[in-house]
C-alpha cells in the first residue's frame, strides 16, 4: 500500500486523538444484534459473504451487513469511522502492514481471551504478531498470500542447473543464467518487498523494539550481510531497472510476444501470479490480447531457500480482521469472529484460493505445486515491523529509495546509517 506521507501522518494523528475518546461497551448479548463488517476490495467472494450473513443470522437472529471498501481510501475511512460509535464498522478487515498503526492507538478491542478458541497457535504466526501490543491480541489473520520462485525449466535444464538448496546456490544459478538480453533473476532495484527476503534469511531485521521505542536496524551486521548478498545478486543476475519497485515479473518470464524469447529465467512473485505465467496464445475473447497457459514442461516452482537450506523468510501479503473498540455490538462482533474462524469458513477460504488463517485448513488450497509452494513459503513468512508509524514509513517511500540506492551499487553501511535516521523519525508514530 502506498500513501503520501502527509496523508498517512495526518490520518494517524487524527486516529490517536479520536481513539483516545472511544470507550469499549460491555459485550451484552449477541441475540438480535445487527452488525456491519467492512471488507477491503473484492478478495472475499460473494459466496463467502453470503455464508457469513446466513450463519450470523442463524446464530444470533440479527442481520450482518457487509460493506466493501476500496483500498484507495480505506485508511482515511477507517481513521474517521473507527472511533465514531455511531458510524464505526463493528468488524473490519485491515491490511496486515497497517495493523500496527491501528492496534497501537486503541482502535480495536482486546480479544486475547478469544485467541485459543479461534485457533490459537494454529493461526499464521507472522499475522498474529502484527496484531499484538504488549502481549495482547487486537487483530488476527483473515487470509494470507505468499511469495515463491517461478523458473523456466527449459533454461535451467539447458544450463545444467538444478533446483538450489541454499540461498548461495540460488544466487550462483541466477548469475549463471544472465545474458546480455536475459535476467537470470528478474528483480527491480527498488523492489524491497522481495528484496527483504535476503535480509531476513541472514538474520537481519528492518526494525526492532528497544524498550518502548522502535528503532530502524538497517545498520545491524546481519541486515548488512543480507543487503550485500542482495546487491551482488542484482548486479550479477538482474537486468531490471534500478528504479523499478512494484513490477509484473511474470511478463518477463513468459516468452516475449514480439521476439518469442523470455526476458527472465527466474522470478519471485505472489502465488496468484501463476495464472499469468505460461505459453502465450491469443485470447479467444479478444485476439488483440494474449493469455498464458501453464506448461509443466517449461515452467516450475520452488520456495526460496535459506542461507543454510530450508526456507528463506519471505514477505507475506494478506489481511487481518479486528473488532472496533467503539462498536456498540461487541457480542455480535465476537460471534462473527467465531464464524470466520470456524472450520467451515476456513475451508471455504482455501477452496477460493485464499490462504486460511488457521494453517490446519491449508490443505483446502489443494494439492498442486502452487498450493504446496504457497503453504511452505507462508509458514516461514515475515511481515513488516509492528511499529505504530510503519504506515508513515511506507508512505514516505523510504524503503524504495534505500533499496534502489543499494542495488545501484551504493555504499551500504553509509546508506544504512542515513536511512536509519530517516526511518527513526517516523517509525514511532
Amino acid at each position: 500500500m502506498k500513501r503520501k506521507i502527509g496523508v498517512v501522518a495526518a490520518a494517524t494523528a487524527a486516529l490517536v486523538v479520536l481513539a483516545g475518546c472511544a470507550t469499549t461497551p460491555s459485550d451484552g448479548n449477541a441475540d438480535g444484534q445487527d452488525i456491519t463488517f467492512w471488507v477491503m476490495g473484492g478478495d472475499t467472494p460473494e459466496a463467502l459473504r453470503d455464508y457469513l450473513k446466513t450463519e450470523y443470522a442463524d446464530a444470533t437472529g440479527g442481520t450482518l451487513t457487509i460493506e466493501e471498501q476500496s483500498w484507495g481510501d480505506a485508511l482515511a475511512k477507517l481513521t474517521t469511522a473507527l472511533p465514531d460509535a455511531e458510524n464505526t464498522p463493528d468488524v473490519t478487515e485491515i491490511g496486515n502492514t497497517w495493523s500496527p498503526t491501528f492496534t497501537t492507538v486503541g482502535a480495536f478491542t482486546d480479544i486475547t481471551d478469544m485467541v485459543e478458541e479461534l485457533g490459537g497457535d494454529k493461526l499464521l504466526p507472522s499475522f498474529v504478531e502484527v496484531g499484538e501490543v504488549d502481549g495482547a491480541n487486537y487483530a488476527l489473520p483473515y487470509y494470507f498470500g505468499s511469495r515463491y520462485v517461478f523458473y523456466r525449466k527449459d533454461l535451467w535444464s539447458a544450463a545444467g542447473l538444478e533446483v538450489p538448496t541454499t540461498l548461495e546456490e540460488f544466487n550462483a544459478a541466477a548469475a549463471a543464467l544472465k545474458t546480455d538480453t536475459q535476467s537470470g533473476f528478474y528483480l527491480g532495484g527498488e523492489d524491497w518487498r522481495n528484496g527483504i527476503s535476503w535480509v531476513f534469511a541472514n538474520g537481519g531485521e528492518l526494525a526492532v523494539k528497544d524498550g518502548d521505542t522502535w528503532k530502524s536496524t538497517l545498520s545491524d551486521p546481519n541486515t548488512i550481510a543480507g543487503l550485500e548478498q542482495l546487491q551482488a545478486l542484482f548486479a550479477d543476475a538482474s537486468l531490471a531497472p534500478v528504479n523499478e519497485a512494484d513490477s509484473t515479473p511474470w511478463v518477463n518470464i513468459n516468452n516475449n510476444s514480439e521476439t518469442g524469447v523470455p526476458e527472465a529465467a527466474t522470478i519471485i512473485a505472489p502465488g496468484w501470479a501463476h495464472w499469468s505465467i505460461g505459453d502465450l496464445t491469443p485470447d479467444p475473447k479478444d485476439s488483440t490480447k494474449m493469455v498464458a497457459t501453464w506448461n509443466d514442461e517449461v515452467f516450475g516452482t520452488f520456495v526460496l531457500p535459506g542461507v543454510d537450506g530450508g526456507v528463506a523468510p519471505v514477505f507475506a501479503g494478506g489481511s487481518n480482521v479486528a473488532i472496533s473498540a467503539a462498536s456498540q455490538n461487541q457480542a455480535g462482533a465476537k460471534e462473527l469472529l467465531r464464524i470466520i474462524f470456524s472450520p467451515e469458513y476456513q475451508t471455504m477460504l482455501g477452496e477460493n484460493g485464499l490462504g486460511p488463517a488457521n494453517l490446519d485448513y491449508a490443505s483446502a488450497l489443494g494439492d498442486d505445486q502452487f498450493a504446496a509452494a504457497l503453504i511452505e513459503s507462508a509458514a516461514g513468512s515475515k511481515l513488516t515491523p509492528a511499529a505504530p508509524g510503519w504506515a508513515a514509513v511506507e508512505g514516505a517511500r523510504l524503503l524504495e529509495e534505500f533499496f534502489g540506492k543499494v542495488n545501484a551499487g551504493g555504499d551500504i553501511p553509509a546508506l544504512a546509517k542515513e536511512y536509519d535516521a530517516k526511518i527513526d523519525e517516523l517509525i514511532n508514530g
